[in-house]
């Protein structure tokens, strides 16, 4: 079939100069995305396998066929053992309101299928700030132009979140400092006036350390605490038990650097932290957050505008956007619960009872923790797959049938954000090349096929954004300007007068009901007896999860091992030597690299490479945080020796 556009043709795409957040610069991730729109090796039509599971042979097939094979296949599974040996893993792979989550839904619930929970980013930020405030919602990120110090926790401003950096810059030009704290040098610390590196994990010790410096030295906003926070007895008292030098022992840091970061954060009021979701990875992420937002309580910094808490905006969305528009109407069977996370223990257990499963917008077989469990149940010749992709991804290597996804080039959405407060209107450029559809159009063509009667499978894409977006949003202003705001204050100071969304309205500092959710540090048990932590951090400008690893990889260096000089030589490691990294979950063998970024006890490998040499996620575990529903990655614990085997870096 021949495949050659016939309409019009996209040649270029380009930031809007007049968005006030992004200013008209597009990420490296996405420069390249018109190429990827016309790549020559995208998924153009429905595919139908013929070789062996994960050997990526299949042939062309109708839409009408590969409908017909899933509607049987898969009803024949619940006739079998029921709705729940049925599930969809869909992930945020296509960025926008409706791509990511809308008819799936309603789809899913038809068919019995299993309720996934939890989630494999945000969830635990979400859960950790909610336990302090009520709300997972804090400042907006731009207000930090307006700040006197700036924070950036765990947080590589600059590769992951570059739109921002503009604002920190505003800051420092008017005298700002900006201090990063990172277990890992990245770019960002590099620009930073100070960097403070402690060890994997340790971050509430650290937190702990600084508000016991507040207290000493009287730089707690007493009149704030008084009035809108309880629990501060309880924290003090927590706080006590976390002098400097303990904390310097456990971080791994000098003392003198504890006590500068906490003079300086208690110096001014207009004192802003920024982080986002990498500290969520690990056991004790929701703690990490819990005891976070603390800080801007204690010292008042809610009162002023560049003062406070930024995490993800994601959760100041449901002003904008009904996030129960498509939810599945009540009253239906009750359906099993099964953890987003666990995808690899639910695939590979015979007992687990899955049978079929739908992926979309995702690629569990690289991006899901302990891979090698994902990609042994993925293997299963009783395990029916259907995934919807652009390109032959790991996990669609491993279908039964793959069908072909619209790019964010061809499909009508409106775009939220994690960064900005600002909605994004998304017209196609072009019709969908080939036989590829929107998610939505997917949804309703699965519908139909299993003679599905829902209502909202008759509405189109105009009228599914309508019933989504709120009433408080013009849609047909934001068509035609391409964005607008959110309907909230330009001085958003969330907490500047109390509000916190707690039963008491204020700010829980400490005597959770939970008392597990009281601030304490826990050291992460992790892969006990294990002598190296891993880090598996976004490190490529270019790319920064495997969505858009296809024709951005080759632009950036082969994935290494990064290790400390002296732990290396202690193990019989040079520069461009190959070092084998395992644990009980898998095993890499990778070359070793000297970059600076890790300290001594800590190796990193870089996150979102394809292939099977370059999967970091063999040797992370699934795990669950603390609270939440969300996982820790970050928590995995290796062994590092040489290998025989040689490799280039």
């Amino acid at each position: 079939m021949d495949d050659t556009p016939t309409g019009p043709v996209v040649v270029k795409l380009r930031g809007n100069p007049e968005h006030p957040f992004s200013r008209g610069e597009l990420c490296p991730k996405v420069n390249r995305f018109v190429e990827r729109v016309y790549a020559p090796d995208r998924v153009l039509h429905p595919l139908i396998r013929v070789g062996a599971k994960g050997s990526g042979q299949f042939r062309q097939a109708t839409w009408d066929e590969a409908l017909g094979l899933i509607k049987t296949r898969v009803n024949d599974v619940i006739a079998l053992h029921g709705g729940e040996a049925v599930a969809g893993w869909g992930s945020a792979g296509n960025q926008s309101l409706l791509s990511s989550s809308s008819l799936d839904q309603r789809f899913l619930a038809h068919l019995g299928a299993s309720h996934l929970t939890g989630s494999m980013c945000g969830a635990t930020a979400s859960a950790g700030t909610k336990t302090a405030y009520g709300s997972a919602r804090t400042a907006d990120p731009a207000d930090v132009s307006h700040a006197e110090l700036v924070i950036l926790w765990g947080a590589n401003t600059r590769l992951t979140n570059r739109h921002l950096w503009p604002f920190i810059e505003e800051a420092r030009a008017n005298g700002a400092p900006l201090w990063v704290i990172d277990p890992l040098r990245t770019m960002t610390a590099d620009a930073a006036d100070v960097f403070v590196q402690p060890l994997p994990g340790t971050d509430v010790a650290l937190m702990l350390a600084v508000m016991h410096v507040l207290v000493r030295d009287g730089l707690v906003d007493h009149a704030y605490v008084e009035r809108y926070a309880s629990g501060f007895d309880d924290l003090v008292e927590r706080a006590r038990a976390w002098p400097p030098e303990r904390a310097a022992r456990t971080c791994g840091l000098d003392q003198d650097v504890i006590e500068r970061l906490a003079a300086a954060y208690g110096a001014t009021r207009k004192s802003f932290i920024r982080t986002l979701i990498g500290a969520e990875h690990h056991e004790h992420g929701a703690m990490f957050f819990r005891t976070l937002a603390c800080l801007p309580v204690l010292t008042g910094a809610w009162r002023e505008r560049g003062g406070g808490l930024a995490r993800s905006v994601g959760s100041w969305n449901s002003v904008v956007v009904d996030e129960d528009a498509f939810a599945p109407e009540p009253g239906g069977a009750p359906r099993r619960v099964r953890s987003v996370n666990h995808i690899g223990a639910w695939l590979s257990d015979p007992d687990e009872n899955l049978h079929a499963l739908f992926v979309w917008n995702a690629n569990p077989a690289v991006t899901a923790p302990s891979t090698n469990a994902v990609r042994v149940g993925l293997e299963r010749e009783d395990l029916f797959c259907v995934v919807s992709e652009q390109f032959l991804t790991d996990t669609a290597r491993y279908a039964d049938v793959v069908l072909p996804a619209a790019t964010q080039l061809e499909v009508l959405d409106v775009v939220p954000a994690w960064g900005h407060l600002y909605l994004g209107w998304n017209e196609p450029a072009i019709a969908p090349l080939g036989e590829a559809v929107a998610n939505t159009e997917l949804w309703r063509r699965l519908g139909a096929a299993f003679d599905i009667v829902d209502p909202l499978f008759a509405l189109d894409d105009h009228a599914l954004l309508r019933l989504a977006l709120r009433d408080n949003v013009d849609i047909d202003a934001l068509r035609s300007n391409g964005f607008v705001r959110h309907p909230l204050p330009e001085d958003l100071r969330p907490y500047a007068n109390g509000g916190f969304a707690t039963p008491a309205g204020k700010a829980v500092l400490a005597g959770s009901v939970d008392a597990a959710k009281n601030p304490a540090y826990t050291a992460a048990e992790g892969d006990a007896g294990l002598p190296f932590a891993l880090l598996t951090p976004k490190t490529f400008a270019r790319f920064l999860n495997s969505s858009y690893s296809h024709h951005h990889a080759s632009r950036e260096p082969e994935p290494c091992v990064e290790l400390d000089p002296v732990d290396a030589a202690a193990l019989g490691l040079a520069e461009g030597d190959s070092a084998r990294i395992s644990n009980d979950r898998g095993e890499l063998t990778l070359p070793v690299r000297f970059t600076g970024r890790v300290r001594s006890g800590v190796v990193a490998i870089p996150f979102g490479h394809l292939g099977k040499e370059a999967m970091v996620n063999v040797l992370t575990p699934d795990t669950l945080a603390d609270w939440g529903g969300g996982v820790a990655y970050y928590s995995a614990r290796v062994r590092v020796e040489h290998a025989k085997e040689q490799r280039g870096c």
